[in-house]
């Protein structure tokens, strides 16, 4: 499953071929496309195209290069279009300093009122910026965001507007430009931002990808900017596909997001398993404070599978596909020792490395004397040791039960007598002393530290 979030189907380049080039689209595996208005005339014929099509959404708006003809009756066609159905968002709106086709301060006039009818019915916005970096964000910032918030589209800024747009709660959309040659710096910024604020776009008919650089772009060609991605985001394409369409639905809202119940769950070239939601730990900075899903998969479920209903799904999903399966969901592992055992020797038996996720808390648990039981069955196991300090991991991770921190600790010592492989995790939250962590790991403990980025998980 692609969206593309960001194509011109009325333009003439599609005017022969538009029926075989949305085949080609659906045959690469693209379901929804939203078609973008500039001005009136290719507002109403995004409409109609939508209109015929269902898997085509529209969003109605005023390109910065057209506002200098705008009129008051454009804006009240505006209005109507908006209350189609089918109209998800509003733009394309915005800035363009590159070319003069409109005047800056008109630009900006307009760019302010089309913020201000979205924010009134609500609906997302699709910005455009060339060349205005500063001017955007500083009038986003100052007029506001709708509720349903927005995407800066086909975006090429810096690290410094990536950062605002971030912190404004917006996306970010990439297209053909990221990947270019000379597009190394785009890449860079792309590389820190969170897969979950990333959005896909063509902008066809302009902007093809590599290899197709120079020929008009079209929506199956979505495939190669979804390569590039999954390689600057250390992704498979299979991740990107699925995760940029989760944020393209949470946005726009084209389609039902996925239900929850996922037990095994593919990220990357690992196949993770959620067999609880209950944990030990309250940590304030957990995923599960904010959503359900993590890189695309909802993880909340109802009722804890039993390990045949997990064998079930890790056979469904032929996980010797797989480098390794990971225990590792929406809560802690170790509250269900007896179904780590009987799915840890299924996937042995198959020839498939075991790994374990956990917060440390095992001994509490179950008691010290069960982890020999594991010897033969566990390959690898991570502990979130989080921080260097018992009164940081109190006062972050809120324990449900006494003695946590230093149970963690003996935890980590004890398990390397039976585990292979044991390491433990510090978060890079912001006044957190990795170097510490760092040492605690090494002199203390005797593993070695992996460093979580804060905003990502997966």
């Amino acid at each position: 499953m692609i969206i593309d979030t960001h194509a011109h189907l009325d333009m003439e380049q599609f005017r022969d071929d538009l029926a075989s080039a949305l085949v080609r689209a659906r045959d690469a595996g693209v379901t929804h496309i939203i078609t973008i208005g500039s001005d009136v005339k290719s507002s109403r014929a995004a409409r109609d195209i939508s209109a015929a099509h269902e898997e085509i959404f529209f969003a109605p708006g005023f390109h910065p290069h057209d506002v200098k003809s705008i009129t008051e009756a454009d804006y009240a066609e505006l209005r109507e279009l908006l209350k189609d159905p089918k109209a998800v968002a509003v733009g394309e709106m915005g800035l363009d300093y590159h070319y003069d086709h409109s005047p800056m301060e008109t630009q900006r006039e307009h760019f302010k009122r089309q913020l201000g009818i979205a924010k009134e019915i609500n609906k997302p916005v699709i910005i455009h910026s060339r060349e205005a970096e500063e001017d955007t964000m500083d009038i986003i910032a100052s007029a506001g965001l709708p509720a349903a918030g927005g995407t800066l589209h086909c975006f090429s800024g810096g690290q410094d507007m990536a950062e605002r747009a971030l912190e404004l709660g917006m996306y970010l959309s990439v297209g053909g430009t990221l990947t270019f040659n000379n597009s190394g710096a785009l890449r860079d910024v792309i590389k820190t931002v969170p897969i979950e604020k990333l959005l896909l776009e063509t902008d066809c008919p302009y902007l093809a990808p590599k290899p197709l650089r120079g020929k008009r772009n079209e929506p199956s060609y979505l495939k190669y900017v979804v390569d590039t991605l999954a390689q600057v985001k250390g992704l498979s394409p299979e991740d990107v596909m699925r995760i940029t369409s989760l944020n393209a639905t949470v946005l726009f809202g084209i389609c039902e997001p996925p239900k929850g119940g996922a037990i095994a769950y593919p990220i990357r070239d690992s196949l993770y398993l959620n067999i609880t939601n209950r944990c030990t730990n309250a940590c304030v900075f957990c995923v599960r404070n904010s959503t359900d899903f993590v890189k695309g998969h909802n993880l909340r479920i109802k009722n804890e599978p039993t390990a045949r209903e997990i064998i079930s799904a890790m056979e469904r999903a032929d996980f010797a596909r797989y480098r390794e399966v990971v225990f590792c969901g929406y809560g802690e592992p170790f509250m269900r020792l007896d179904v780590i055992k009987e799915v840890a020797r299924a996937v042995k038996k198959r020839g498939v490395k075991v790994r374990i996720n956990t917060n440390g808390h095992a001994l509490l648990i179950n008691g010290d004397l069960f982890l020999p039981e594991l010897k033969g069955l566990i390959d690898a196991v991570s502990v979130s040791l989080n921080f260097p300090t018992e009164a940081e991991y109190e006062k972050y991770c809120r324990p449900l039960r006494e003695g946590a921190y230093k149970s963690l600790k003996k935890f980590v010592k004890m398990a390397r007598a039976y585990i292979p492989e044991v390491s433990v995790t510090a978060l890079a939250m912001p006044g957190v002393d990795i170097e510490e962590c760092r040492r605690i790991a090494e002199d203390e403990l005797g593993v070695g530290l992996r460093v979580r980025k804060y905003d990502e998980v997966g």
